[in-house]
């Protein structure tokens, strides 16, 4: 009610009062103007629109708030949810570089190992060429050896066949069987 008075009050103090003539007849357009604003607010105010008004907008001001909450909370998750993962990102980070030392490592040790493979290998394979050197040596010795036992004999054939008469031949051989014969019995 008290808006109300208020409304009046200040048609009252309204420019229409500061013209001349009467102000009360259906022949002043301000005066039907005023009647009609009043039966207007006075629809409005009898079928409670400020109250709706004011119960939508509080309604709107509830969802706002609702969805600021959400929201809030959505934030909090969405921090909760990246902290989690760059936790994760570390520790996935700690892992790679523990795999990647530990590759460096088994690679060095392969390097070493490989490297003392190459050592041995050539270590064997330097025995092995000086056993065929070896080898090449004593079947060298052996054909020289052969060789000149085959001309020792030739020569000392020829020598004994220039120098030897039959008797002397006759006689060592009769020799020859003699001592075979005493060897065998």
């Amino acid at each position: 009610m008290t808006r109300l008075s208020v409304f009046l009050l200040s048609l009252i103090a309204s420019p229409a009062f500061a013209a001349g003539g009467s102000f009360f007849t259906l022949y002043n357009t301000n005066f039907v103007v005023s009647i009609a604003f009043i039966c207007f607010v006075a629809v409005i105010l009898y079928l409670g629109v400020p109250k709706m008004l004011a119960n939508m907008l509080d309604a709107r001001a509830d969802t706002i708030k609702a969805e600021l909450n959400e929201a809030k909370s959505l934030r909090d998750e969405a921090k909760a949810l990246l902290a989690s993962y760059e936790k994760k990102q570390k520790d996935v980070q700690v892992q790679a570089d523990r795999i990647i030392n530990a590759a460096k490592t088994e690679a060095a040790a392969a390097a070493d190992q490989a490297k003392a493979d190459i050592v041995s290998s050539v270590a064997r394979r330097i025995a092995a060429a000086e056993e065929q050197i070896r080898s090449a040596e004593a079947s060298a010795v052996k054909e020289v050896r052969d060789q000149a036992i085959v001309i020792a004999i030739g020569a000392a054939r020829d020598i004994i066949s220039n120098q030897m008469t039959i008797a002397d031949g006759d006689a060592l051989i009769d020799d020859a069987i003699l001592q075979v014969d005493k060897k065998f019995h």
